[in-house]
């Protein structure tokens, strides 16, 4: 699914940075009175630290005066200049006390944000974007907000404040000159170092690129280790990673050529900048329309307005990787779900269970149709398998019947209400599933079970586990309950974890069942002992199984044949096998390869 952009017409990058930058500061109001005291500080801040240049001045005018002078006058300057620099100090580390609640709480609030939105968008979205991409944006997402809240907070505001400062004293107090050229050299070290910056990024990435590649390919080579060894080809992949590191490594001579000469040019303007204000103040100073401690003060303003310029280079940097980061943030929360409730959508409520798929067409893609006109009935109470080869749309009735997409055609029905009337909620809540793939959350088996059901106790879990023949095998682990899965539950073979998904479905009693081939990770013995269990949790439960071993259905009400998307033949076990037709011959397939294997 394509991403919703509110613009219609392709906007600039600062449009799109300043559209981003607002979207975002909802997530960072919720503490406005300490930011506006953060920032009342950080004026306070500031304005010490201009006061420090200005006391100086004084110091040296009274020195320069009469050295034979008594000493009161400098002691209590100097008094003053210590105080300032500890106010300076003091505001700053209170901004800093003050802002870092605001901007945890808004990395917090906005990473609650994003995780609630991939949610709420719809299977196809996860589908068709790869799970580690999702995570980055994740990740990215409220690491982008605080980055860009820091560097505005600690580097680009106090710096504007400080100019803002600066600049009124200097009006007020000197010859507009001063300023002139203070500004002047400000401004050029700005565009120079911005101009080197966003060439060198150029540098950069393909230095990355290039690394990256030559990464992949040296990971890859090892990764099929075996294979590079049946074909002598050592010498191809060295060849491969030695190519790119060669592009790597002239990137990188760039890279680090252009950080020099931006390190040589930065150097070249404040030299220029300091001499221009020395001429200008030395000429005043002689003519004495300036005294010695004027020529320190503008020296010291232009030096001090040049130290926090000199991060300017990594702070800019580190604004575009955060704005392309938000970019991708703010088009992924603007980001339409495909499946959305009606307004005022009902809550589903059962009665009986019925479920009816009525004359049902759908399709993944206008150039990939799935389903073709299906159309069938489950009774209350009653089992309907469906049975088919791979990809003849069995997993699909699930998909739908869970409302993860709409069909495209006819209507789903339970208890004879459109299942696209009910809140997609409800609807989830009735029914249960053990799925083919059963993917546990890499905690312990006893918050995976629970996870059916949170309200269930310990007994009920255990009983849930004993119904699900899992229970013996849970008690005999020396953790027991408490033992940990492993991520997607990989430290279970795939037996367990279908029983446990199995017992996780007994604990959730949902009205209606889903089976979408529940035993297919099962061995015969184990598979025969899970078929009573299924039994008895299915008992006056509608249910739906998915199936590919045609044994473990000799029991449906009904039995649905797939092919291509279209019910092929049904009836029961024994109509089918009496038809003659597909479901006969694949019942005769697997009772042959039954037989095989028994034999071996």
């Amino acid at each position: 699914m394509s991403g919703h952009n509110k613009y219609t017409e392709a906007p600039s990058a600062n449009q799109n940075d300043w559209a981003n930058v607002k979207a975002l500061l909802p997530y960072m109001w919720e503490y406005k009175g300490r930011v506006l005291f953060a920032l009342f500080c950080l004026i306070l801040a500031k304005v010490a630290n201009i006061g420090v240049p200005v006391v100086l001045k004084d110091i040296v005018d009274s020195l320069n005066k009469d050295l034979n002078l008594a000493l009161a006058l400098p002691v209590f300057l100097l008094m003053i200049y210590g105080a300032l620099r500890i106010a300076s100090a003091l505001f700053n580390e209170l901004r800093d006390v003050l802002f870092t609640r605001v901007r945890y709480r808004a990395m917090r609030r906005l990473t609650i944000r994003t995780m609630d939105q991939l949610h709420t968008l719809s299977l196809r979205f996860h589908l068709e974007r790869k799970t580690g991409a999702i995570s980055r944006d994740l990740q990215r997402g409220a690491a982008s907000l605080s980055s860009l809240l820091n560097y505005f907070t600690f580097s680009i505001i106090p710096v504007l404040v400080e100019f803002l400062l600066v600049a009124i004293f200097l009006l007020s107090s000197y010859d507009f000159i001063f300023t002139v050229v203070i500004f002047s050299c400000v401004a050029a070290y700005v565009a120079f170092t911005m101009a080197v910056m966003n060439w060198r990024m150029e540098h950069r990435q393909e230095m990355n690129r290039h690394e990256s590649a030559a990464n992949n390919i040296a990971i890859d080579s090892l990764i099929n280790y075996e294979t590079v060894k049946y074909f002598n080809n050592e010498k191809l992949e060295k060849q491969r990673a030695d190519e790119n590191l060669a592009l790597w490594e002239d990137s990188g001579v760039k890279t680090q050529t252009s950080m020099s000469l931006l390190n040589f040019g930065q150097g070249i303007i404040i030299a220029l900048g300091v001499t221009i204000v020395m001429f200008f103040a030395a000429d005043q100073v002689v003519e004495g329309a300036m005294t010695l401690g004027d020529l320190v003060l503008v020296n010291a303003f232009l030096l001090q307005l040049f130290i926090p310029l000199g991060f300017l280079g990594v702070v800019y940097r580190q604004i575009r990787y955060s704005l392309t980061d938000m970019d991708n943030l703010v088009k992924l929360l603007e980001n339409k779900p495909e499946i959305v409730d009606k307004k005022n959508a009902k809550e589903l409520l059962i009665k009986t269970g019925e479920v009816k798929f009525n004359h049902v067409s759908f399709s993944y893609s206008p150039d990939r149709s799935i389903l073709h006109d299906v159309n069938f009935t489950i009774g209350a109470g009653q089992k309907l398998a469906v049975v088919g080869s791979s990809g003849a749309g069995k997993s699909t009735l699930v998909r739908l019947l869970f409302r993860f997409y709409d069909v495209n055609d006819g209507s789903i029905t339970v208890d004879g209400e459109d299942i696209r009337n009910v809140t997609q909620q409800s609807v989830r809540q009735n029914i249960g599933i053990v799925p083919q793939d059963t993917v546990l959350f890499n905690e312990s088996i006893y918050y995976n079970l629970q996870y059916a059901n949170l309200a269930a106790t310990k007994e009920d879990i255990i009983q849930a586990a004993i119904q699900a023949n899992i229970h013996d095998f849970i008690a005999a682990l020396p953790d027991g309950y408490d033992t940990m899965v492993g991520e997607r539950g990989l430290k279970l073979s795939g037996g367990e974890k279908q029983r446990v998904a199995i017992a996780r479905v007994i604990l959730k009693k949902p009205k209606i069942l889903v089976f979408d081939e529940a035993t297919s990770a099962l061995d015969s013995h184990s598979e025969q002992a899970i078929l009573e269990s299924l039994k008895q949790a299915a008992k006056n439960h509608t249910t739906l199984v998915i199936a590919h071993r045609l044994s473990t259905i000799m029991d449906s009400d009904a039995i649905l044949v797939m092919d291509g998307g279209k019910i092929v033949e049904q009836g029961s076990h024994q109509s089918l096998l009496e038809k003659g037709g597909k479901y006969a011959e694949m019942w005769s397939l697997q009772l042959k390869e039954k037989l095989e294997n028994d034999e071996e």
